[in-house]
């Protein structure tokens, strides 16, 4: 979906509310695939800030499935984005290399789904959990440890000590 950015650009104090449709249905992050479930209008709020400047202001909220970081399982996860961005008309851009900076705008047409998407990839969790205390799944037997505990061996040697442990395993006879 396109917005027409003119009446804001080309008009000093001008602010317009809108809101707009986003219509994607899957998102790629970090070289995964995420289905979008679901998708709130987005509300924007477009402010003119000088001679072919404007200040976009949006909040959207979305809900996509991923697969927990720790345990794997499928988990639905809710994302509240907020964000300002700057925006020039093609002709009033200083320095070319500003215009080039948003690859969501082309000429005066805002991209909606461009500039969503280059939001929601920096916004993007670092970790997707199933419940904040999420215990993962066991290294050696896969078991997972939300579900109870394995019998596996989990001794982590101290690093520090490795030096000792070779000079005591260096004295063993066999």
């Amino acid at each position: 979906m396109f917005i027409n950015l003119t009446e804001v650009l080309t008009n000093e104090d001008k602010v317009i509310a809108r809101q707009a449709e986003a219509q994607i249905s899957e998102v790629s992050v970090g070289g995964e695939t995420y289905s979008v479930c679901d998708f709130t209008p987005v509300d924007f709020v477009f402010t003119n800030t000088g001679k072919g400047r404007a200040k976009i202001e949006g909040r959207v909220e979305f809900i996509f499935d991923a697969d927990c970081d720790r345990c794997l399982k499928p988990v639905r996860q809710k994302m509240q984005l907020s964000f300002v961005r700057e925006v020039w008309a093609p002709d009033a851009a200083t320095d070319p290399s500003a215009y080039e900076e948003q690859p969501f705008v082309e000429g005066f047409q805002l991209n909606v789904e461009d500039l969503l998407l280059s939001e929601i990839v920096t916004s993007w969790p670092m970790k997707i959990l199933c419940k904040p205390d999420c215990k993962g799944i066991c290294p050696t037997c896969g078991r997972d440890l939300n579900e109870g505990t394995c019998d596996c061996d989990h001794f982590v040697p101290d690093p520090r000590m490795a030096a000792i442990k070779d000079i005591f395993e260096a004295d063993k006879e066999v």
